[in-house]
């Protein structure tokens, strides 16, 4: 059920669900990053109504034009016209419609910029998504270290209610050796010390089994009406102890998300650095249009009828300004991606503390599980012998009351032992990075 529950809280964790949607958003950015390889094309659609007046003749308003249909350079041409110098003049268009489509490509930009800024976006997608296993293994670790916490407390209370009927049992046995002569009163009042204490050893405990109870259901987000029953035993064996603890610090700095993670983020820091430093250079770019107007302004002179026209071209712009904003920019870059490094040394030096200690904590349950074993063999037979030896007169109450402490005092050791050496393997699991499930998303 470990597994089951680690499983629920992976599934229903709020921080893995905070990690897939940014990831989410990092694909987003990886997609808009991809659209700037297609060419830039801009529609555009526009009306204007433009105000009346009296446009100017090109003679003046005084004098005539001189006309033949004779060819040009005949000699005294005849027949001839006058035309009024007035009556030469453009006309107006008041409703002007445009319409136009134009395309921009970003020539230098493919190769400066726009392929750097799309593998940074990739790399920063899959630093995300490395983000969201990392996300997703500690919660199911958590969920599995909740329901251990929980069996414990559940384990705690079996011994409390043990502890209890041994006291209860003691008192009984003082009250008839005081009642035959072979104890005190001061007996018969310790053994019930002894009972109300083991009474409120059993309060407690069940106060922390519905401590811990809540922390399982928290974890998995389960309702009140859900009943939960442990699958599990702690009186089964566990998986063997790994060898060697090097090879332990070397699977889990390589398996290890975290790492993966850092690696991705500063590859993209410096692909954003490369992008960056290409403002420092002229841009080239290809442009063309084709306008199609009522009435198009290259046409001359203006007439009311719908025309069309194309244009093609290149330019190449460069600013100062750029220039001078690019060294800063991109040295930020480069200086985020040498943090980043430093960053991951020092994850390193932490996993490989954290592998260390989860190693040792698994090699001394497993040591603490064999001696409390047999710590609990001894406390049972000599809580036997002295409550035997106090029956028949020949031991004393604090004897007997020696043995039951000695007796819950291991009962909790060994419980303790056997919880811990799976708490420990569980520990050990996700520094090894052994509980990191595949992102597919």
């Amino acid at each position: 059920m470990a597994d089951q529950v680690g499983q629920r809280a992976m599934a229903t964790s709020y921080a893995a669900k905070a990690s897939e949607q940014a990831l989410a958003a990092s694909g987003e950015r990886t997609t808009a990053a991809a659209a700037n390889w297609v060419p830039r094309i801009g529609l555009t659609a526009r009306y204007t109504r433009l105000s009346n007046f009296q446009p100017p003749s090109i003679g003046g308003s005084t004098g005539s034009f001189v006309g033949t249909l004779e060819p040009g350079g005949t000699v005294n041409p005849s027949p001839t016209f006058a035309l009024p110098a007035n009556a030469l003049s453009f006309p107006l268009v008041l409703d002007n419609w445009f319409t136009q489509a134009a395309i921009t490509i970003p020539i230098s930009d493919y190769f400066l910029r726009i392929g750097k800024n799309y593998s940074a976006a990739t790399r920063s997608e899959d630093a995300a998504r490395y983000d969201l296993a990392a996300s997703r293994a500690k919660s199911f670790s958590d969920g599995k270290i909740a329901y251990f916490g929980w069996l414990r407390s559940r384990g705690a209370v079996v011994v409390a209610a043990q502890t209890l009927a041994v006291a209860r049992a003691h008192l009984k046995d003082s009250e008839n050796q005081f009642s035959v002569g072979n104890a005190s009163k001061a007996d018969v009042l310790r053994a019930q010390t002894q009972v109300a204490s083991s009474e409120l050893f059993l309060e407690r405990a069940k106060s922390l089994e519905v401590q811990n109870e809540r922390q399982v259901r928290v974890a998995m987000h389960s309702g009140e009406d859900e009943k939960l029953v442990p699958g599990d035993s702690l009186e089964g064996s566990v998986p063997p102890a790994p060898g060697n603890v090097n090879q332990l610090v070397a699977e889990g700095q390589s398996a290890r998300p975290e790492i993966k993670s850092i690696d991705k983020s500063a590859e993209a820091a410096r692909k954003q650095a490369d992008a960056i430093n290409a403002g420092r250079y002229p841009v080239l770019s290809g442009f063309g249009d084709v306008t199609y107007a009522n009435p198009n302004s290259r046409r001359f002179p203006q007439q009311n009828e719908w025309f069309a026209t194309w244009s093609l071209g290149a330019q190449v712009t460069w600013s100062p300004n750029d220039f001078l904003v690019a060294g800063p920019q991109a040295t930020e870059a480069a200086a985020r991606a040498n943090q980043l490094e430093a960053q991951k040394g020092s994850t390193r030096d932490g996993i490989e503390i954290e592998v260390v200690q989860s190693y040792q904590s698994v090699v001394e349950a497993d040591a603490a599980v064999v001696t409390t074993q047999r710590q609990l063999e001894s406390a049972v037979e000599g809580y036997r012998v002295a409550r035997e030896l106090f029956n028949n007169g020949r031991g004393t109450g604090t004897t007997v009351i020696d043995a039951e402490q000695a007796l819950a005092q291991t009962r909790l050791d060994h419980l303790n032992a056997r919880v811990d050496a799976r708490l420990a393997r569980v520990r050990l699991d996700h520094a090894l990075g052994r509980d990191v499930r595949p992102v597919n998303q």
